[in-house]
């Protein structure tokens, strides 16, 4: 890796040894392992005395070289790459969490990241409360003497909730607890949480680093010291990200720029035609004003990200017949695509939820969560406007 340099540079410029062949695109290593000098080698490898692959589960060529180009866009020192963004999540916290801690969390979470929190970690003695976004005075208030971690997704999906972050990593510092950010939905081109505090930084790569709904991927990015005990448990638990996912998802981190500032042009049309729609009681969007944290987005986005979310004036009802009548647009789970997508949360994403769970974190019953592509705008708004205009 060379020395960094602007964003969109490194995201193109940093890549992996050029080998022998002189290959000016970076090669796949599909290989399970990776052979020795000789036996001494062999032996400094496995005693963590010298750095060198050793076998894919560990460590290969193509996993390295996303792991670094995503270290020098958020700011880290090391990095780990994940099967998927759901294992970073777990592994993130479950290797520095222990029986007897606390995990305080943002109550607007991902659906799969709650049922962690309350179904699977208290198999384990680790136990976690939540606090509100709008309501920061609270937070501090509910942290234990056993509290470990403060997990927190911002914006958050799908209520695109945003919280300080050069409030909640002074928090964090004032009583000595990881701060771990969910990082997903803005990516690090738009928001680096480390610069604000964040120890642990996690995502899933399957979304707006992919970017074109291919392959699956995660990753846990933050202080090398977290890092080497997230590493030593995802290297015996064996959550690890393929060579040919990593590959994708190297090269399409070369555009992710360009491809995040369309995003968000398009997300904030949009979000600013269905404001002003007549069927459309409400709608979110981070770089709206209307939105209530919308000067806090200002402060630590670059911009304001690729999903806006509305709800219909006919509720629940009203907004399953949109969703019957999109004609371009998807409808499925997965975001950051080149195409629109849209999904209704609370009765996909969300739906292992209770109803005032959902309430709790403004998913209403006919909440629709788009996420904004690459199409032409014109043709995005066309087949809103249709789809509504069908579902009255």
């Amino acid at each position: 890796m060379e020395e960094k340099r602007n964003f969109e540079t490194d995201a193109i410029r940093a890549q992996h040894q050029r080998t022998s062949f002189r290959e000016h695109s970076v090669p796949l290593y599909l290989t399970s392992s990776f052979v020795f000098d000789d036996a001494e080698q062999a032996r400094a490898m496995f005693a963590d005395e010298i750095p060198g692959n050793i076998y894919s589960r560990y460590s290969n060529p193509n996993t390295n070289e996303f792991i670094e180009k995503l270290c020098r866009m958020e700011g880290t020192e090391d990095g780990i790459g994940t099967a998927s963004g759901m294992a970073a999540m777990y592994s993130s916290m479950a290797a520095l969490l222990k029986s007897g801690d606390h995990v305080l969390a943002c109550r607007s979470v991902f659906g799969s990241t709650h049922q962690i929190l309350n179904t699977i970690f208290p198999k384990f003695g680790i136990s976690h409360s939540y606090a509100d976004v709008n309501e920061p005075e609270t937070w501090e208030k509910k942290i234990l003497p056993n509290t470990r971690m403060i997990f927190v997704e911002t914006p958050s999906n799908p209520a695109l909730d945003l919280i300080d972050l050069e409030w909640l990593g002074k928090l964090a510092k004032k009583h000595n607890l990881i701060l771990n950010v969910d990082n997903c939905f803005a990516t690090p081109y738009l928001q680096q949480p480390a610069k604000w505090g964040a120890h642990i930084i996690t995502h899933s790569a399957t979304k707006f680093m992919d970017g074109q709904g291919r392959v699956i991927g995660g990753a846990i990015l933050g202080k090398k010291e977290l890092i080497k005990e997230i590493r030593f448990f995802t290297r015996h638990t064996g959550p690890s990200m393929s060579p040919f996912n990593a590959w994708i998802l190297s090269k399409s981190l070369e555009t992710l720029a360009v491809r995040m500032e369309r995003h968000c042009q398009n997300a904030l049309t949009l979000a600013q035609h269905l404001e002003k729609h007549p069927d459309v009681s409400k709608v979110k969007y981070p770089f709206l004003p209307s939105h209530p944290q919308h000067e806090l987005a200002k402060k630590q986005m670059k911009l304001g990200g690729g999903i806006v979310t509305f709800e219909i004036k006919g509720g629940l009802d009203q907004g399953r017949r949109f969703l019957n009548s999109l004609q371009m647009i998807s409808h499925t789970p997965n975001l950051g695509d080149t195409r629109t997508i849209a999904i209704h949360p609370a009765s996909t994403t969300h739906s292992k939820l209770t109803d005032d769970e959902r309430a709790a974190v403004g998913i209403m019953p006919g909440l629709i969560r788009i996420a904004v592509g690459l199409e032409d705008i014109n043709d995005i708004i066309g087949d809103v406007n249709q789809a509504i205009e069908a579902s009255r």
